[in-house]
């Protein structure tokens, strides 16, 4: 049986807003490419930003705490930056709802256009010890409590456990 293939992030840093194109499966194993993706265009002076979903397979807590800090850190711009989150289908939508993503990003279920030029590359995630992936599950999930109060109850145990993780290092 054939392995299916790696996900992968194409982002168009060149463009206006930003698009990044989210293939396959987005989860804590490829979310901190991204995270630092948003925070290197912050850097940059990017303040509007399209993250496509439309092959998008499936996606964790931690993806969406990337996506809700990111628009987080938009949003305390002046003027505020904004994060539009196109094609999402309808599984993938549940999940951002339910955890309130909706009220910090622009949901765009329909055919936003999404035109990447020739600056399109794919994102690589570099390597991060045990302790700095525990650092980025960690504030991500603490993204999905400031987004919406109602996710502690949701992500207390992880919380907890990676706390005492990142803590005792």
């Amino acid at each position: 049986m054939a392995e299916p293939a790696k996900p992968v992030f194409l982002v168009d840093a060149y463009a206006d807003p930003v698009l990044v194109r989210i293939d396959g499966r987005a989860s804590f194993m490829n979310s901190g490419g991204l995270k630092d993706f948003f925070g290197e265009m912050a850097r940059q002076g990017k303040t509007r930003f399209v993250v496509d979903f439309f092959q998008c397979t499936s996606m964790d807590s931690t993806f969406l705490g990337v996506i809700a800090g990111a628009a987080l850190d938009l949003r305390r711009l002046t003027p505020p930056g904004t994060l539009t989150l196109a094609r999402v289908g309808e599984r993938n939508l549940e999940l951002i709802r339910n955890l309130g993503l909706h009220r910090l990003a622009v949901v765009d279920a329909g055919n936003f256009p999404m035109e990447f030029g020739g600056g399109a590359q794919s994102l690589t995630d570099k390597a991060r010890s045990e302790i700095e992936s525990a650092r980025l599950v960690l504030e991500a999930h603490e993204n999905l409590i400031s987004a919406d109060a109602t996710n502690a109850a949701k992500f207390q145990d992880v919380l907890a456990f990676l706390r005492n993780r990142v803590e005792s290092r």
